[in-house]
């Protein structure tokens, strides 16, 4: 047995485990650069998806602010529209005042005693005339403070003016509040619950 020689087969052995060392440090290798390859793909992946879920977020959000400018428009236009629905409101609720003022200017008007200018503004109406005599002054301050549709006269002027004929005119200036809405007077509700 001492003329066998084993070191070929001893060197052989280790060539072979060397070769396979090799190959498993190569398999190993190549499967860490596939792991890392997939890692990296899967993540390039994820983000562009995320990025396309970011752009379509984008989309959306613009189109959302667009939605938002033309509603805020649109609520601008609704309340001027509401504006001017308000003032045609208030003007057909006044449009009857007219009317009236000018039925009760006719009522309440007494003999010898005219107008010669009515001027409005807002609630107040300015009344300037000529009458005969005081008394018929006074009496249409009563009968326009009697008007359920009148009130609060006040006489500012009072003057004589020149003659016309053989009757003497004085000039008077008067101002009267025109009420909206119909006021009942004392004497009135004494009168309807009789």
């Amino acid at each position: 047995m001492a003329g066998l020689n084993l070191l070929p087969w001893r060197e052989e052995a280790r060539e072979e485990s060397r070769k396979q060392f090799i190959m498993l440090a190569i398999t190993a290798v190549g499967l860490g650069v596939l792991t890392v390859f997939g890692g990296y793909s899967w993540m390039q992946g994820n983000i562009s998806y995320q990025e396309q879920r970011n752009a379509r977020l984008s989309a959306e959000i613009k189109a959302l602010e667009k939605t938002i400018a033309e509603i805020k428009k649109l609520d601008g236009t609704r309340k001027a529209l509401l504006d001017r629905i308000e003032i045609i409101d208030t003007l057909q609720s006044t449009r009857p005042s007219i009317v009236h003022l000018f039925d009760e200017m006719v009522k309440s008007l007494p003999k010898g005693l005219y107008l010669t200018k009515l001027e409005q503004k807002g609630n107040t109406i300015k009344l300037v005339g000529k009458s005969e005599s005081n008394a018929r002054v006074s009496s249409y301050m009563e009968r326009l403070d009697a008007s359920p549709w009148l009130s609060s006269s006040n006489l500012s002027i009072l003057s004589k003016d020149k003659k016309q004929g053989d009757i003497r005119l004085r000039k008077f200036v008067l101002t009267v509040t025109q009420l909206l809405k119909p006021e009942v007077k004392p004497n009135e509700q004494q009168g309807g619950e009789n």
